[in-house]
């Protein structure tokens, strides 16, 4: 394994955990929202849904690279999937979050930081779990 190639590796393990901390967060204060009514909570999920959504098309685009330069396993694909259906929806849910604060966050609003907060860990999972690396099979 060359160094930049570990560097690579490295800021694109770096670019997903944003993603998986941001919707996840995003998804509590969803929740907090739900049960307690106070509208700063519906104001953090939007602030963390915009997080998630730039650093986690940043890493959707160079996992795409990735594919079209040397990876093209089952599991990358399923790695890319994810990160772009998480981004995908969380396009949905900033739109959603962006309505009047009392009907921003609902059970759509709810539900769709869930479904961004699952794909988000399924793509980190994959992400660090080494199975997506070449080197580690040799």
């Amino acid at each position: 394994m060359s160094g930049s190639a570990g560097l690579g590796r490295a800021v694109h393990g770096l670019l997903v955990s944003f993603p998986v901390a941001l919707f996840s967060l995003g998804a509590a204060t969803d929740a907090a929202f739900l049960r307690t009514a106070q509208i700063q909570w519906s104001n953090f999920s939007s602030w963390a849904i915009v997080g998630a959504l730039i650093f986690g098309a940043t890493a959707f685009l160079w996992s795409l690279i990735d594919l079209a330069r040397f990876r093209r396993t089952s599991l990358d694909f399923l790695y890319s999937g994810a990160l772009g259906a998480a981004c995908l929806l969380g396009l949905v849910n900033a739109f959603k979050h962006s309505q009047d604060g009392w009907s921003s966050v609902g059970a759509f609003g709810f539900t769709l930081s869930i479904l961004c907060c699952a794909l988000a860990l399924i793509a980190g999972a994959l992400r660090y779990s080494g199975m997506l690396d070449k080197e580690a099979i040799r």
